[in-house]
């Protein structure tokens, strides 16, 4: 039945051109899997059964990255320092670890323990759903397929050609890559300490002080949102959609380079699932997507994943520890695994590491160290210890009707890592919830058990510290949770709203402001308390196009690439003044005065955005950046919470700190021999192959929504990107069964230089172009880029 189907499309795509289908495989039978890509290298994947979708699925995302993939794989499977040697650089999407060496003993820890088999050996909605089982069996033989067909010598990305580290995989591989992407906010982002942890008798206690709790604050922030890694997602319903029912905006930023690229797929077996969007390399599904009925998108939200625990040891005996007055001895696990000496040869590294009922052992987390003494010591918990069920959660908004059926999937699976959710539908709903992994630690379980330090961090941060010597302070419960230690998802925020609903990545609180959200835990995240910058742009953006005639799909796209900064509505012109003030029009500088009258009528000039035309916008991201380190507050007018939008405001352009640190802005610019009112598109650039690409937008400190963090070299500008805008897509439902949708892989859909999806997407983002999203049949049979490959 479905092979007569899949002859059909080719016969009406293809007629009399049979040589325009490329037969994979040996067989001359009906294909397992049958790729249609259209613009950009965009694969449509339909098989009879998902078996065969994972297939086709391994196979073209292994086409296009296999290096990438391999490297991922690697990773997980612990075998970096056997390659690359001990002391190289650690895949750092998967982990925040120092080096190679931690990698591979953090996830041998991980695969020794075998949580990772346990949980996939689980029926759902604890393990995998049986689709998904399939999915991923299909996932690493088409992996494999592509592998042996091209061989590691035939492999053309000069990143692992003739490598011996790429291997075959197996649906453990694919599992444990899995496991680790959801764990990243926890037990990932503190490999360091829990590898590092030994008994130190002799150390001095972690200063239980509002210092140790900022530095661990500050911390967190650098580790979880590493060169502003994040997300803007916006959601339109039908009272704020004009011509239309509903209207979406995903915007993710994440790595540009390395394994946290997304990749652009379409998923559909017949009668059964027909999906598109995007998914992380390796992930053997889509993560932020559409189907017929609804939309969905994700950003990075607010709860803490992971807690820890204080313990008090046993005098005399630092791996044994009280609890309720009872001696429990810790469980130490040796770790082995293989390193790469300089010569050549193999060396067995070896290191004990230990486990309490709540978790290893830690004496480190996000850099501030939190000792391993005579009398205490820290353990963790990670919330996502036991989650495999993100592959559950995804397939439920796969095959969803609606964002009631979104937030059934949320619920019933509680398999969302670290993220929040928007969400539009056929009907006009605009859904947020951030129902998600989130450890039942209330606040008044936070106060009664916190330690000392706990207590601080808690109110500063929603990390709970608790006193791990007394079982009353374990994780609570509620009946409905999936796994025990987690709040329901009935005390959990979400909204739905006929307006909008959006997230940039601060708390629930003004998912819209004209229905706050409040009353959730503080492991949840803040309310009352100042937005950044980039959602104080997006609600202001938002509502000034409801006062309008509405949103469109277009109107979506066009606000995104107007690249408007909520520091240059705020600043710009107080800086134009402070600017036009300087007597002989010379700004202090840590170097001496230095000339900026150049810059002064660019910025009063100024649209305030950051498109590659703008005049005096490099000069004033170069101050922005350097503000962040001026003491005792940026702003005249403080933040109010009955206008957190518009407070605070009134730069402090008086204060000599300000006034130095234009100063030295301008003094950047000057060694780097670019004028103070040059084009950003002609110094913020990125370079694939022989192509340098300019590149619009600007970093998180300018309250950008179309984020990019670019890698400033002082000598030539802003010469490449590390984080930004990835995977885009806007999606419209109007009376057509069709969605209207356009997408954009900023980064490419292959990693390979000698592809041709290399840097064609990253060309249509610098020119603000998109994709058009073909989902009909009848669209990707349009395409004038069709090609077939079929798979047997």
């Amino acid at each position: 039945m479905l092979g007569a189907y899949l002859t059909a499309i080719l016969l009406t795509v293809l007629p009399g051109a049979s040589g325009a289908v490329a037969d994979a495989g040996q067989s001359t039978g009906t294909p397992r899997a049958t790729l249609r890509y259209t613009e950009s290298g965009v694969p449509h994947i339909l098989a009879r059964n998902f078996t065969d979708l994972g297939y086709g699925y391994g196979y073209a995302v292994a086409k296009d990255n296999i290096c990438v993939l391999a490297d991922n794989f690697l990773s997980v499977g612990a075998e970096r320092s056997r390659y690359f040697g001990p002391d190289g650089a650690a895949n750092t999407t998967l982990t925040s670890a120092s080096d190679n060496l931690t990698s591979d003993l953090h996830f041998q820890r991980i695969n020794d323990s075998g949580v990772v088999e346990r949980l996939a050996g689980r029926p759902a909605p604890q393990g995998p759903r049986q689709e998904m089982r399939d999915i991923v069996t299909g996932y690493a033989q088409g992996y494999n397929r592509y592998l042996a067909r091209t061989g590691r010598d035939g492999i053309t990305d000069p990143a692992c050609h003739g490598a011996a580290w790429v291997r075959p995989i197996t649906g453990t591989d694919v599992y444990r890559l899995f496991y680790a992407l959801m764990n990243w906010t926890g037990q990932g982002a503190l490999a360091d300490g829990i590898v590092g942890a030994e008994p130190t008798p002799g150390a001095a206690p972690a200063p239980a002080d509002a210092r140790t709790a900022d530095r661990i604050e500050a911390g967190l922030d650098r580790t979880l949102r590493a060169d502003g890694k994040g997300s803007n997602g916006i959601a339109v319903g039908s009272d704020g959609a004009a011509g239309s029912h509903s209207v979406l905006l995903g915007n993710p930023h994440f790595p540009w380079r390395g394994a946290g690229r997304f990749w652009q797929v379409q998923l559909t077996v017949p009668g059964k699932l027909d999906v598109s969007g995007a998914g992380l390399l390796g992930t053997p599904f889509v993560q932020k997507g559409f189907n017929d009925q609804v939309a969905w998108t994700h950003t990075l939200a607010t709860p803490r994943t992971f807690g820890l625990y204080e313990v008090h040891l046993v005098p005399g005996d630092p791996t044994s520890y009280f609890v309720d007055g009872v001696k429990e001895k810790m469980t130490p696990r040796t770790v082995r695994v293989q390193a790469k000496a300089p010569d050549g040869s193999l060396t067995e590294v070896r290191r004990t590491l230990y486990e309490t009922r709540y978790g290893p052992m830690i004496n480190r987390a996000v850099g501030v160290g939190l000792p391993w003494n005579a009398a205490t010591g820290y353990a963790l918990r990670d919330a996502n210890g036991t989650n495999l069920r993100g592959l559950n959660t995804w397939f439920g908004f796969a095959t969803a009707r609606s964002t009631a059926d979104i937030e059934k999937s949320l619920s019933a699976t509680q398999g969302a890592p670290w993220i929040n959710t928007m969400a539009t539908d056929r009907a006009g709903h605009a859904f947020y919830g951030d129902i998600q992994v989130v450890p039942h630690v209330t606040d008044e379980q936070a106060e009664s058990c916190g330690t000392p330090l706990g207590k601080e961090l808690f109110r500063k941060t929603g990390l709970p510290v608790l006193d791990g010597s007394k079982s009353s302070c374990a994780w609570g419960s509620d009946p409905d949770s999936v796994e025990p230690g987690l709040f329901s998802p009935k005390r959990l925020p979400s909204l739905t709203r006929q307006d909008y609903v959006l997230n940039s990545n601060d708390s629930p609180w003004l998912a819209n402001p004209h229905a706050p959200l409040t009353g959730y835990p503080r492991i949840v995240g803040d309310v009352g308390t100042p937005r950044s910058a980039r959602t104080r742009e997006s609600l202001a953006t938002v509502e000034e196009t409801l006062q309008g005639k509405g949103f469109t799909k277009e109107s979506m796209q066009r606000m995104l690439f107007t690249d408007r900064s909520r520091m240059a509505v705020l600043a710009a012109a107080d800086t134009a003044t402070m600017c036009g003030a300087f007597p002989d029009g010379k700004a202090p500088s840590g170097n001496g005065p230095v000339d900026v009258d150049r810059a002064c009528r660019a910025l009063a000039d100024w649209d305030r955005t950051y498109s590659l035309s703008s005049r005096g916008s490099l000069l004033f991201e170069r101050f922005v950046l350097k503000l962040a380190t001026v003491p005792g507050g940026l702003w005249n007018v403080p933040f109010d919470p009955a206008d957190p939008v518009g407070t605070p405001n009134s730069l402090k352009t008086t204060n000599p700190e300000v006034r130095r640190a234009f100063g030295d802005a301008a003094a950047e610019l000057h060694a780097a021999g670019i004028p103070l009112d040059a084009a950003l598109g002609d110094h913020q650039y990125v370079v694939r192959g022989t192509d340098r690409i300019p590149m619009h937008s600007a970093p998180e400190a300018l309250g950008v929504l179309d984020l990019i963090t670019p890698v400033w070299d002082p000598g030539r500008g802003n010469v490449d990107v590390r984080t930004g805008s990835s995977y885009l897509q806007v999606v419209s439902f109007t009376d057509d069964p069709c969605p209207d949708v356009s997408t954009l892989v900023t980064t490419s859909q292959s990693a390979d230089p000698g592809s041709p999806y290399y840097a064609d997407q990253t060309k249509l983002y610098s020119s603000g172009e998109w994709l058009p999203g073909r989902f009909c049949e009848k669209d990707i049979l349009a395409s004038p880029d069709l090609e077939v490959t079929e798979l047997s």
